[in-house]
């Protein structure tokens, strides 16, 4: 795949909206950790790594675009993180409002669940297995195909 300083280098960028992309920014590199790439005009896109070389986009309201609504919940991103207890510390330090301590999966992950300030939900992940889908309940695809 052909580089592009312009855009992020991860395969899928999820982008988010929210009403104040500035604000929004601030927080994101403060409590989530984020790194700030690019910046699109006064208020109206940045591009952000996070943790573990991932990437989101985040994007002003306009048409269409609306930031989540106190209640619902549009769309999740997980990011995954070397650690997820410092991480979490450090996201609850800053203010994060957490929906879920971090919690050892059955699928070998420990996560975590957070709102950002506008809404937004976020779970990090951190690998502490390497677990066959087949030993939680879930089925890879290979041993479908195989009749597994």
């Amino acid at each position: 795949m052909a580089t592009n300083r312009s855009v992020p280098a991860a395969a899928v960028v999820p982008v988010l909206v929210y009403p104040d992309v500035r604000a929004a920014v601030d927080w994101l590199v403060d409590v989530f950790g984020f790194t700030e790439h690019v910046w699109i005009g006064p208020n109206h896109r940045a591009q952000l790594g996070t943790p573990g070389g991932g990437a989101v986009i985040v994007a002003d309201e306009r048409g269409e675009r609306r930031p989540p609504r106190a209640g619902e919940e549009t769309a999740r991103v997980m990011v995954r993180v070397g650690d997820v207890h410092a991480h979490y510390e450090h996201a609850l330090e800053r203010g994060a409002t957490i929906l879920l301590d971090p919690t050892d999966w059955p699928y070998g992950e420990r996560q975590y669940e957070a709102q950002d300030a506008f809404g937004h939900r976020w779970t990090f992940s951190q690998t502490i297995a390497d677990v066959a889908p087949e030993a939680w309940g879930g089925v890879s695809v290979q041993a479908r195909e195989e009749g597994r």
